[in-house]
C-alpha cells in the first residue's frame, strides 16, 4: 500500500496548488491513500468547511489538524460530523477527535492525530505519549494493522523521541507544524517509517508561508503587523510510504517536493 502524506497546507494558495499537483501525482505513483494536514488551509490560519471540502474534492482522504484546528468556530460542527477531519486527540475539547479508520476494502487504516507539548505552552494538551498508547490500543482492538500518526509538534527532540517510542507500534510517524521539511526520512529498526517534519504546501518564497518582510520586521523591529501569505509560486512537500499490508511495517520511504 502506498500512502502519500502532505505537509501543512497554507491558505487558498496552498489549496489551489494541491488541487493542481495532486491528481497526476496520485495516478503516476499508484497512491492508495492521501493524508494532508489542513489546520492552516483557510486564509488567516485555521480550517473552515470550505477549505476542508476543497481538500477532499482535490483528492485528500483524511485531513489532520494542529494548534490552529479550533481557531474557526464554523468548523466545530464539521469536526463532529465528518470522521475524516481530525484535530489533535490529546487537546481537551468538546468538538471532534484525533482518531479515525479508513475502510480500504480489503483492509482498514487507522489515522491518529496527536499534539506535542514542548513550546506550545497550552495546559489543555494532555500527555502525547499516553494518548498514543490509548489510540494504538484502540486501533488494535478495531483489528487494524496499519497505523499512521500525525504528531503536530514544535520541538525536534520531542518528535524524535515520539517516533522512537512508537517504533514497531505504528506504521508511520510523521511530524507537522514547523513547515520546514526535514531530511531525516527513514525506517526505524522495528519497521516504523519516520520523518521529523513533512514541510508545507504553499508559497515557497516566504517565511513558513507568510511574506518574508512581515516576519523580518517582527524579529528585527518588534513589529506586530498581521500575517499575510506570500504571493510567490507554491510548492508541495510530503512523503510517500510503502507499507506491507500483512505486517503493517514500512517497506520504503521517499521525500517529495512538487513545484
Amino acid at each position: 500500500m502506498n500512502i502519500f502524506l502532505i505537509g501543512d497546507v497554507c491558505g487558498r494558495a496552498g489549496c489551489s496548488f494541491l488541487r493542481k499537483a495532486l491528481p497526476s501525482f496520485k495516478k503516476n505513483n499508484n497512491i492508495d491513500l492521501v493524508i494532508a494536514n489542513g489546520e492552516n488551509s483557510a486564509d488567516g490560519n485555521g480550517i473552515t468547511p470550505q477549505s476542508a471540502n476543497h481538500l477532499f474534492e482535490s483528492g485528500v482522504d483524511v485531513i489532520t489538524g494542529g494548534n490552529h484546528s479550533l481557531r474557526r468556530k464554523e468548523v466545530y460542527s464539521l469536526l463532529d460530523e465528518n470522521a475524516f477531519v481530525l484535530r489533535p486527540h490529546n487537546v481537551i475539547c468538546d468538538f471532534g477527535k484525533g482518531y479515525t479508520t479508513v475502510d480500504m476494502g480489503k483492509l482498514s487504516v487507522a489515522v491518529l492525530n496527536i499534539s506535542g507539548k514542548v513550546y506550545l505552552n497550552d495546559d489543555s494538551i494532555k500527555n502525547p505519549f499516553e494518548t498514543a498508547d490509548e489510540l494504538v490500543e484502540k486501533a488494535k482492538a478495531d483489528g487494524v494493522k496499519i497505523i499512521v500518526v500525525d504528531f503536530h509538534a514544535e520541538a525536534t527532540s520531542e518528535k524524535r523521541a515520539f517516533g522512537i517510542y512508537l517504533d514497531g507500534k505504528a506504521s508511520v510517524v510523521f511530524g507537522t507544524h514547523t513547515h520546514v521539511q526535514t531530511a531525516d526520512e527513514q525506517i526505524l529498526k522495528n519497521g516504523t517509517a519516520y520523518i521529523t517534519d513533512l514541510g508545507m504546501t504553499g508559497p515557497e518564497d516566504s517565511v513558513l508561508g507568510v511574506k518574508s518582510s512581515i516576519i523580518i520586521d517582527r524579529f528585527k523591529n518588534n513589529k506586530t503587523d498581521k500575517f499575510v501569505l506570500s504571493d510567490s509560486a507554491c510548492y508541495l512537500c510530503g512523503l510517500v510510504v510503502n507499507i506491507d499490508e500483512k505486517s503493517g511495517k514500512a517497506l520504503s520511504v521517499k521525500r517529495v517536493i512538487l513545484r
